[in-house]
């Protein structure tokens, strides 16, 4: 009984982990070898030097561990904490602005001056930095404080307000409150059960007049999915215009080795 019940839990912790079309992988296995029972490509072993590794390999095996545990956020702060010692790989930091929020921003809404924006799951700040360069008045946050921490070192002499928040918790104070909100692939680092919350919270954050853009890996309704991350379906993305928000544009960006996609949202302004 006790193992039947342990098998259980593993398995509700992989569909968790990789969605519905998974259910049978082994969440265990999962943390085992940080690839989603993909195998490890060049021959290399889990834990082998940083420079050689799957930059995928230390994301996919915390997620799993957390999940298993029933933390689905908690090892954002494990990888950056490990990152910081020389220990892990932070798959998605690049040390620049996300090249489509460098393609869209400079001719999107003009100057930043006297406006608010909020970038959601910062990270280590590339993003907010870019964004602050416009003048706009910036806040940045991320669930871990490492990421914070290790933001406000590399940036020690920024404008931007960098917080330790958590996205899936009640923010009442910056409820409506931005002119831009900037979401880049941070509903799609959460299990595919927390994308609706994540959504509607990101989407209340948009002030009245005020724009969201959000910059996600996609996936076709229903198609399958190797995470972390969980790219965001067609009807995900839509959800976006939720809280009052309206749709603006939703761009599909494909080439033989992404699909992307670029969306934004805006809040009429009271007058309208």
């Amino acid at each position: 009984m006790a193992d039947t019940c342990c098998h259980s839990a593993v398995i509700g912790a992989a569909s968790k982990l990789l969605g519905r079309e998974a259910t049978a992988r082994d969440v265990v296995q999962l943390a085992v070898d940080g690839r989603a029972g993909r195998g490890l490509p060049y021959g290399l072993e889990p834990g082998g030097p940083l420079t050689e590794r799957d930059r995928d390999e230390d994301s996919r095996r915390l997620a799993a561990e957390s999940l298993a545990a029933g933390d689905p956020t908690g090892w954002f702060e494990r990888l950056y904490a490990e990152s910081a010692m020389g220990e892990a790989i932070v798959p998605w930091d690049s040390q620049t602005p996300h090249p489509l929020l460098v393609e869209w921003l400079p001719t999107a809404l003009g100057s930043g001056v006297g406006r608010r924006v909020l970038v959601v799951g910062c990270g280590l700040g590339d993003d907010a930095e870019y964004v602050a360069r416009f003048g706009y008045d910036t806040v940045a946050f991320d669930v871990s404080e490492s990421a914070v921490r290790l933001a406000q070192e590399r940036f020690p002499d920024s404008t931007v307000d960098y917080r330790a928040a958590d996205l899936l918790a009640s923010l009442t104070e910056w409820r409506h409150a931005f002119d831009l909100v900037v979401e880049i692939m941070t509903v799609q680092a959460l299990p595919e059960h927390l994308h609706a919350r994540a959504i509607d919270s990101v989407s209340g954050f948009v002030g009245p007049g005020g724009t969201l853009l959000v910059i996600a890996s996609a996936r076709e309704e229903g198609g399958p999915v190797f995470a972390p991350p969980w790219p965001l379906t067609p009807s995900e993305i839509a959800s976006f215009a939720s809280e009052g928000l309206v749709t603006d544009r939703i761009e599909d960006l494909r080439d033989p080795e992404r699909h992307r996609c670029r969306a934004t949202f805006h809040r009429p302004a009271l007058s309208e």
